[in-house]
């Protein structure tokens, strides 16, 4: 087996910290490109209003935004604080996760995961949808990686694939049936929703896809998250999350009022998921 020596946590914990900074400034591409089915890759970063591409010192995490003075190097037009909070949240997660869970080899795995709640959750915030590339991507990439992680830790892999495997069944299958059930009574009571089925459309019927997938008020890529959650924590990891992501939601919604000015704007739940899966990542949570 492999042997790993921890490294002086704060050393650590710093390191991870400028990387999260660095990981984070990418994040902010992916956020806005992803959803626009655009290429994280090229062109190079730009202003969305004048195209002016930005050069290298220009892209620093946190530096470059202080030293333009909130302003495009091109046109002067403001950029907005979501791109140097993005990078500072991702800093800051990045640091904590290094810090609780110490140099051992879950740590990439981990990192990579919160950086993909970062992206789900900004994504979702602003499209109301969340990437099957993050959590279906992430889901695969959990299920091989924990148990190799597990391996390399001096585990036993075929414990931590069992633990995944039933995290993701688990967390996926609940939220699934929450909202299976939901459609079902919402149909039998004769609701109606503004987007659900959607003007001209008829109710899906068993037959369809959509029967089995499209529910009113739970979004499908929601489950899919939380099956790529559970993989990562776990069947109680998950659970957890489950309860804390009720509580977030609370205040993702009084942020989505705040900003919106309206008590009826639907807004994604995965922010909340995302938030309460951070939240026992960093702060493990005892259900019994």
């Amino acid at each position: 087996m492999v042997s790993f020596e921890l490294l002086p946590t704060a050393w650590l914990s710093g390191a991870a910290g400028v990387l999260g900074l660095v990981i984070g400034s990418f994040l902010n591409v992916v956020i806005h490109r992803v959803p626009r089915g655009e290429s994280v890759v090229r062109p190079r970063s730009h202003c969305p209003v004048c195209g002016y591409q930005l050069s290298a010192w220009q892209n620093l995490p946190l530096l470059s935004f202080a030293l333009l003075r909130g302003r495009c190097g091109g046109c002067s037009a403001p950029i907005s604080w979501r791109y140097p909070a993005i990078e500072l949240l991702t800093g800051l997660l990045f640091a904590a996760v290094a810090w609780r869970i110490g140099a051992t080899p879950s740590l990439p795995l981990l990192l990579a995961f919160a950086a993909a709640l970062v992206a789900a959750g900004a994504i979702d915030f602003d499209h109301r949808i969340i990437p099957d590339e993050i959590s279906l991507g992430g889901l695969v990439v959990a299920l091989f990686g924990m148990p190799l992680t597990a391996w390399l830790a001096g585990s036993v892999w075929l414990d931590a694939l069992s633990s995944s495997a039933a995290g993701a069944l688990l967390g996926g299958g609940l939220l699934w049936l929450v909202g299976f059930v939901h459609a079902r009574i919402c149909v039998a009571l004769g609701r109606e929703f503004e987007h659900w089925p959607g003007e001209g459309e008829e109710l899906p019927r068993p037959g369809s896809l959509d029967y089995w997938t499209w529910f009113p008020g739970i979004g499908f890529g929601d489950v899919k998250l939380l099956a790529m959650i559970g993989a990562v924590l776990g069947p109680l990891g998950v659970l957890a999350t489950i309860l804390a992501s009720s509580i977030a939601g609370v205040l993702v919604g009084l942020v989505s009022i705040a900003i919106t000015r309206s008590t009826s704007t639907p807004f994604g739940f995965g922010p909340a998921i995302a938030a309460g899966a951070l939240f026992v990542l960093l702060v493990p949570v005892r259900l019994v």
